[in-house]
């Protein structure tokens, strides 16, 4: 996997904390020569990171001053492989369950090709919606290889980060993945869901993420609302 370059490492890095509110809007950021330094890197790295926010509408530049805080973005990291919560911070994000985890068979004629191990065990099945600021943003579909995950159908998942919890208590990382993206009209359950009027146009993303246990992965079916709010994100 490639190496994210030192500049892009440091603009994630201040858009985060932006998104917390570390920085709020109106409010300085570090000069170039303190970023310098509480880093480790070179102006020319430093002003290549602040010129991304400044190009994304996070900051403005002003001679005298230097980089304030411009408006927080509307929109949402779902692309990102740290995850939505990691992502958007605080901002009220609240995580709804729609169908408990548990173990089925895989659905017959899955969105990617599995292994026979994948098939042999079954998968942990559950659906979610994810709401900001109460705004439902996605309706998702789980599906996790049930491999050496003992009692994951039991924890709490309201209100969590599925990568969080599969960080802290079973050690898995995701790694990379890859994914489709298309347009579709909403059905009844979706419209339902994301508030939004049946046949109105979603975005559809077909996902499978890679982790570093061998043979793992999780595959995600995700239905966005972007009516308020865009995403982004590296992948």
């Amino acid at each position: 996997m490639k190496s994210v370059p030192r500049y892009r490492t440091l603009y994630q890095l201040l858009r985060r904390h932006i998104l917390e509110g570390i920085y709020r809007e109106g409010d300085l950021l570090p000069s170039e020569n303190e970023l310098c330094r509480i880093y480790g890197m070179t102006r020319p790295t430093v002003r290549q990171a602040l010129a991304s926010l400044a190009a994304d509408g996070l900051i403005r530049k002003h001679q005298g001053k230097g980089s304030i805080v411009h408006s927080l973005p509307r929109e949402i990291g779902i692309l990102s492989v740290s995850g939505t919560t990691s992502a958007v911070g605080e901002r009220g994000l609240r995580t709804e369950i729609i169908a408990r985890p548990e173990v089925i068979p895989w659905p017959e004629d899955f969105m990617f090709p599995l292994s026979g191990t994948e098939k042999e065990t079954g998968c942990i099945y559950m659906e979610r919606l994810r709401l900001l600021e109460g705004t439902p943003i996605f309706y998702d579909i789980n599906y996790i290889a049930n491999i050496n995950l003992p009692r994951f159908t039991s924890r709490q998942f309201r209100d969590r980060s599925l990568f969080k919890i599969l960080r802290e208590h079973y050690g898995v990382e995701i790694k990379g993945g890859e994914q489709r993206i298309r347009a579709i009209p909403a059905t009844a359950k979706i419209s339902r869901l994301l508030r939004i009027k049946t046949g109105a146009p979603v975005l559809h993303l077909e996902r499978k993420l890679e982790t570093n246990v061998n043979g793992l992965y999780v595959y995600s079916s995700i239905y966005c609302n972007t009516e308020k709010y865009s995403i982004f994100g590296t992948f």
